[in-house]
């Protein structure tokens, strides 16, 4: 059992603030990128054997910086909502698409798997070109000499 499925026998039958804090491998990120811990501060509403999470989840993840090349720690937060209800009381292909479509998790009565939900929302907090500095002047196109520690010698 990890920290990101949640046991909902242990949770309070109306609200309950949840906070995680557990390796990124838990949620099968890269531990390459995603060095130090993905933390999660959840409210927990549980009515029945419906279940609402909302809250945010934060992570650092080290990219490269498209334009000078070097490694660089950039801090993720992103907010979490989901809406969960027990497996088994609709229709399979019902409960088959509400999961596709991200509108609805399902549980068995006893956990709630919040891994991938909460890997997915990390990754689409990235961006597609990750910049070390919003002003990093990359490198020399001449001689590949790094214009962030200072200006190249060539004469280009």
């Amino acid at each position: 059992m990890t920290d990101f499925i949640l046991d909902l026998a242990t949770l309070k039958p109306s609200l309950d603030r949840v906070e995680i804090e557990a390796p990124a491998r838990e949620v099968e990120l890269p531990a390459s990128e995603w060095r130090g811990l993905v933390r999660a501060s959840l409210r927990v509403e549980k009515s029945g054997s419906r279940v609402s999470v909302r809250g945010t989840v934060a992570s650092s993840a080290t990219l490269e910086c498209v334009r000078c090349l070097n490694e660089f720690e950039l801090t993720v937060e992103a907010p979490l909502t989901i809406f969960a209800d027990q497996s088994g009381r609709s229709d399979r292909r019902e409960e088959a698409e509400l999961e596709r479509d991200d509108y609805m998790l399902f549980h068995d009565g006893r956990r709630l798997d919040l891994r991938e939900s909460v890997r997915e929302l990390l990754l689409l907090e990235l961006p597609i070109t990750p910049h070390c500095r919003e002003d990093c002047p990359g490198l020399c196109p001449s001689c590949g000499a790094d214009l962030s520690v200072g200006p190249c010698g060539c004469t280009a």
